[in-house]
């Protein structure tokens, strides 16, 4: 029979370790997104660029010189020179047909390509670009399309917005899931609870054990959800390795420790809530 009791313990301490190691994946999960979230806007908002073509008369090493100064001004985040042989074979690939047979000349002209700082990305900033390049007596015009910055700006600022309050809820409902828990394990303690505090026993002593006993619950289940967090994270980046580099170590370790203590913090609230629920209650009510 004692043994029995024994292996009953043990296995409902081995549930609600692992009921709190699935919740705090999900934390894990979410604190994940945060993290990354602003790699993943700059990666996008690097994809937004600018054409700067260049007068027809300008020849390729004053283009090139051009280039050089460009690539050090700090909006610039890289920029690519396409020429007018390679604009026309470009054009002629899309078009299917050799418009310069037809039109005996090449009228495209020379350009360069300039992919954005993520912190310029921006409609206003990009205006005040294009006034001061335009003064530059290489460059004919700037062209880029406004509709489309103002669409990647807002659909990044909505879903941070839905990340915010995504967040929000869950950590709600990761809390009030690890708190039922932790109230399940309690339950059956209810009597002893009662018992201890009819005889005098203070409510920090009463607590104490029931605290200790959920916290290292929240800690080895933050452990076991680290686990699966981090070899979630080398699958994905194994994935998508090429696009965003996902093993940034910090961000990592912030993740880890996030999780750890949450873990622990919300297991030692909620046993503490538990606890309190209990001693609060008339003797008669602990049956129902």
């Amino acid at each position: 029979m004692a043994n029995s009791g024994k292996r009953r313990v043990a296995g409902s301490y081995i549930v609600s370790m692992l009921s709190i190691a699935l919740v705090l994946v999900v934390v894990g999960v979410l604190a994940f997104i945060f993290l990354n979230a602003r790699q993943i806007s700059d990666h996008v908002k690097q994809n937004i660029g600018f054409s700067i073509i260049v007068k027809d008369n300008v020849n390729e090493a004053e283009i090139k010189k051009f280039q050089k100064i460009l690539d050090t001004k700090p909006f610039v985040s890289s920029s690519l020179f396409i020429s007018k042989e390679q604009a026309a074979k470009e054009f002629k690939a899309v078009l299917g047909e050799d418009f310069e047979a037809v039109l005996g000349y090449n009228p495209l002209l020379p350009s360069i390509e300039v992919k954005l700082n993520p912190l310029y990305a921006n409609n206003d900033s990009l205006a005040m670009l294009e006034k001061r390049l335009v003064e530059d007596e290489v460059v004919q015009e700037v062209s880029y399309q406004k509709s489309l910055v103002q669409i990647v700006n807002e659909n990044v600022q909505r879903i941070s917005l839905i990340l915010l309050i995504a967040g929000a809820v869950l950590m709600l409902i990761s809390f009030t899931l690890i708190r039922n828990t932790i109230h399940l394990a309690v339950y059956s303690q209810r009597f002893l609870i009662k018992t201890m505090q009819l005889v005098g026993a203070k409510t920090s002593f009463i607590c104490r054990p029931f605290v200790q006993n959920s916290v290292w619950l929240g800690f080895f289940g933050s452990l076991f959800a680290n686990v699966i967090l981090l070899a979630a994270v080398y699958f994905l980046q194994r994935e998508a390795g090429d696009v965003l580099d996902l093993m940034n170590r910090n961000l990592l370790i912030v993740m880890v420790v996030f999780v750890t203590v949450c873990g622990i913090l919300l297991s030692w609230l909620s046993a503490w809530l538990s606890v309190v629920r209990y001693l609060n209650k008339d003797i008669n009510d602990l049956y129902d």
